[in-house]
């Protein structure tokens, strides 16, 4: 099994360990309640919270970052290169946008490579030179062509109603046949607890798989690893040094950057980005520099 495979393998067992936790959750309220509806009701919350995600991405992630789109006459070297690599992958050209934030970062969206949206800030136009950009762009694309939206999306919308379902159970607990079972109690705190993490650490180990497929990919759409190894090199330098502010708005659309805009805060364990040297170094084995 080759690495590509492999990571699509993987991906789908993580959102599949979210599904069984979303109906776990379902079915516990079920029994704790004596109805067993609560099954198909929280299957059919996330299915639909999952579709209006997907559906939404690209205008969801474009107004959280006040991104603007930009016309071939103010860019030409962006669309241009954005237009080669796209021919180069048999694709269509995504729309193209520039976020006014001075910190270095880039991101992909839309829910198919018809209906896609390229977003850059003037920071990383800023930071790195030409071909350094283009390896980003490299990078990005292939997040569309992966469809690794719909995969963020999924997640996404999944640990979103865990962690809902979770509170409410901690907050309101369950009636019904259990509420004097001391057992029935320890389950919901337990659930309560633990649910909305586990849910979380497995988005977050979605999005850094996704992370290390397009790191990979990008660079052999344009043939040159060590330039997206280059441009990480400086854009983890530049969101150390002017990060974006932390915000829910901000936060909901963090996966989707090349880089961690919240760079040094929180842990690996739950960073949706893999550590950088280690991205790095895979990049510079690649191209048989190590």
């Amino acid at each position: 099994m080759n690495r590509s495979t492999l990571n699509g393998v993987k991906t789908a067992a993580l959102i599949g360990v979210l599904w069984a936790i979303l109906l776990a959750i379902g079915g516990m309220l079920a029994y704790g309640s004596g109805n067993s509806s609560f099954i198909i009701i929280f299957a059919l919350i996330g299915v639909a919270s999952t579709a209006y995600s997907y559906w939404n991405s690209d205008k969801l992630a474009i107004r959280a970052m006040n991104a603007q789109q930009v016309s071939e006459a103010q860019f030409p070297w962006y669309h241009q290169t954005v237009r080669e690599l796209a021919q180069k992958a048999g694709q269509p050209m995504p729309r193209l946008y520039v976020a006014p934030s001075p910190s270095p970062n880039a991101f992909a969206t839309g829910r198919n490579p018809d209906n896609a949206a390229v977003c850059v800030t003037d920071g990383i136009l800023d930071l790195l030179d030409k071909r350094e950009l283009r390896a980003v762009l490299g990078h990005e694309l292939m997040h569309v062509y992966n469809r690794d939206i719909l995969t963020s999306s999924i997640a996404a919308g999944l640990a979103g109603i865990i962690s809902s379902i979770a509170q409410f159970f901690l907050f309101f607990g369950m009636r019904g046949r259990n509420d004097n079972n001391p057992i029935a109690l320890i389950g919901v705190l337990v659930t309560a607890l633990l649910a909305p993490l586990a849910a979380s650490l497995i988005q977050l180990a979605v999005s850094r798989t996704r992370e290390y497929d397009a790191d990979h990919d990008g660079a052999e759409l344009t043939g040159d690893p060590l330039a997206l190894a280059s441009a990480l090199n400086k854009i983890s330098g530049g969101t150390a040094r002017t990060p974006m502010r932390e915000t829910p708005t901000m936060d909901s659309v963090s996966h989707m950057m090349i880089a961690n805009p919240f760079a040094g805060k929180g842990r690996a364990l739950f960073s949706t980005h893999p550590p950088m040297e280690d991205r790095i170094r895979r990049l510079e084995e690649m191209a048989g520099y190590r």
